[in-house]
């Protein structure tokens, strides 16, 4: 499955990569171009406004799904942002998957 969305942060969304377009998915690895929209939360989350940051998506690890042993499911997602980033974000951040 290529997601054009997967939510990030918490189940409400606060943080959120939207309209991914996928360049390459194979078995290995899958590489997508899109936006990181976060919140700012500020003054709170509820009254916060959301930010679209460039972001290049990147999956990879792939290993066998523990449901379903024929399926390969990425384990290691790597958000780049080439230029503006969220605050406190670091140029690279990587985020484990499904572990």
């Amino acid at each position: 499955m290529r997601p054009s969305e997967f939510i990030l942060a918490c189940g409400d969304g606060n943080s959120r990569l939207a309209a991914l377009h996928w360049s390459s998915w194979d078995a290995n690895d899958a590489v997508a171009t899109g936006y990181n929209a976060v919140n700012d939360c500020k003054p709170f989350c509820a009254a916060g406004k959301f930010h679209s940051y460039p972001v290049i998506v990147v999956l990879e690890h792939p290993h066998t799904w523990k449901q379903n042993p024929r399926v390969l499911q990425f384990t290691q997602m790597n958000l780049v942002f080439p230029g503006d980033r969220p605050e406190g974000y670091d140029r690279v951040v990587n985020i484990p998957l499904w572990n």
